[in-house]
């Protein structure tokens, strides 16, 4: 705190000196307090809080779109692991007539592999393929559920990517690059659009499976882009974040006199300098303080009820992909833009415990029922129209099979499957073909910055036009590519 007796009586400098003094000692040996207060947030009067929405006339940055949005928000359900689009999505008689004879050597000339060589021998599925609703959708059996909504759902079958190794991957999926340093896709959608919410981010990421996804946290980051729009992973239980709650002995209105205190000493030093990050710091408190009440209003389930719990196949007291399903339903109900959950682990090469018999089946079964309800229970209220729901890894697998213990496939860039739901796709619709074998796109190949550009673009943004610039270069999601898949628009 700033000594009364020396502040009353100093000059007007002197008392501007010693309250970056006290500052500089607050925020160097007091960081402890910080931390322990939680992200916190700042003014309970608003006077120096953060637009909850991109303050307008940002070069590159709109208030509303460039044009008008059929999506409102995105609920991103992202397969780590890079599920097989053979084995769910993409049935080949041929690869079946082929099963064990060494794939042509014209598919795989001057090709690279994660694993397996180029003579290695071809793999048809042991999965049962059926057509599904009106549009007569084809989808494995392994996924009956979703087969029960095909005609809300657009599959992409001819997905094409450029890394084959998961983490780059998985940065290249999210970030349009396969190097860190780039801002994600929600970021660079919160970046354009900002978020309804002040009381919960604009940006939230929660996890479910064995493992954490590869790649961690630069898969959620906000780059080079200002740090609000990064994403706030959410943990499972009542306390979703880390350091939220105030410690012991600090009640509500004593929090909110120290985050009006910092409040304070961040908005003397944004004056002074003019640091853009000074006020995310300030938001940031803001909104940490107001999540003290929303964060753990929003994982009480006790409000939904049992019918809704039991198409979802939720425990409560249990964290599931399930569970993250229905929060991100009351995520998006709550003005959340961005809500991305990772399900790991969709790795099938063929060792035990990670092949494409028992585990395939039990991460279908974990997400196949959950899905499908998230999908349908947003369309029962409403909001399946302007929100946009989307599936899949970060690449699929290969016809050919790997020479292991059991059934696996290996990692595939060339063609893979994702589908899109609600937010102005046209449900019913399978885009692309692929060749006899699975192997490349011949018909409707759609890259990842095209995939990328039809999110922004029913988003209501143009990703030519939705730029940062950064070392004297106008980055954007798409880096230097993308087209717009018009036949996914409704």
């Amino acid at each position: 705190m700033v000594p009364h007796d020396r502040s009353q009586t100093a000059s007007i400098p002197e008392q501007l000196f010693v309250r970056e003094q006290t500052r500089r000692h607050f925020f160097g040996n007091a960081g402890l307090g910080i931390g322990s207060l939680g992200l916190a947030h700042l003014l309970s009067d608003g006077q120096f809080t953060s637009a909850a929405v991109t303050k307008p006339g940002t070069p590159g940055v709109p208030q509303t779109g460039h044009f008008p949005a059929r999506a409102k928000r995105v609920i991103y359900l992202f397969m780590a692991g890079g599920p097989s689009q053979l084995e769910l999505f993409d049935y080949k008689p041929k690869l079946q007539q082929m099963d064990g004879q060494v794939i042509p050597a014209s598919y795989v000339e001057n090709k690279r592999f994660a694993f397996i060589k180029k003579d290695a021998k071809l793999l048809g599925t042991r999965r049962q393929f059926l057509r599904w609703g009106d549009s007569g959708q084809q989808i494995s059996s392994l996924l009956p559920q979703l087969g029960s909504i095909a005609d809300d759902v657009a599959i992409v079958r001819t997905v094409k990517t450029e890394v084959f190794n998961h983490g780059p991957a998985k940065l290249f999926m999210n970030t349009g690059f396969n190097r860190f340093g780039r801002p994600s896709m929600g970021s660079w959608v919160t970046y354009g659009l900002g978020s309804p919410s002040g009381n919960l981010p604009g940006f939230v990421v929660l996890h479910s499976g064995p493992r954490g996804p590869r790649g961690g946290t630069p898969l959620w980051g906000n780059g080079f882009l200002p740090s609000r729009y990064q994403g706030v992973p959410f943990l499972n239980g009542a306390d979703p974040i880390l350091n939220l709650s105030s410690p012991g002995g600090i009640d509500r209105e004593g929090q909110g006199q120290f985050i009006r205190a910092v409040n304070r000493l961040n908005a003397l030093r944004l004056r002074q300098v003019g640091d853009p990050e000074i006020s995310t710091r300030i938001g940031t408190y803001e909104m940490a303080y107001r999540m003290q009440s929303s964060a753990p209003a929003l994982m009480d389930l006790s409000g939904e009820s049992k019918h809704t719990l039991g198409d979802y196949g939720v425990d409560p007291a249990k964290a599931s992909f399930a569970r993250n399903c229905l929060l991100a339903r009351r995520l998006v109900e709550r003005g959340t833009r961005f809500v991305q959950l990772y399900h790991t682990d969709w790795d099938h090469h063929g060792n035990p415990g990670t092949n494409l018999g028992k585990p395939l089946d039990q991460r279908c079964a974990e997400i196949d029922r959950a899905t499908t309800a998230l999908v349908k229970d947003l369309k029962q209220r409403g909001l399946l129209e302007d929100t946009l729901v989307i599936w899949g890894g970060e690449f699929g697998r290969t016809p050919q099979g790997e020479p292991r213990d059991t059934l696996g496939r290996d990692h595939h860039i060339e063609s893979y499957s994702m589908w899109m739901a609600g937010g102005g796709v046209k449900g019913g619709t399978t885009v692309g073909e692929t060749d006899e074998l699975g192997y490349y796109a011949v018909k409707d190949k759609v890259h990842v910055h095209d995939l990328q550009a039809t999110v922004l673009h029913l988003l209501g943004l143009d990703h030519l036009k939705l730029t940062y610039r950064f070392q004297g270069r106008d980055f954007r999601l798409t880096d230097v590519g993308g087209e717009v898949v018009e036949k996914l628009l409704a």
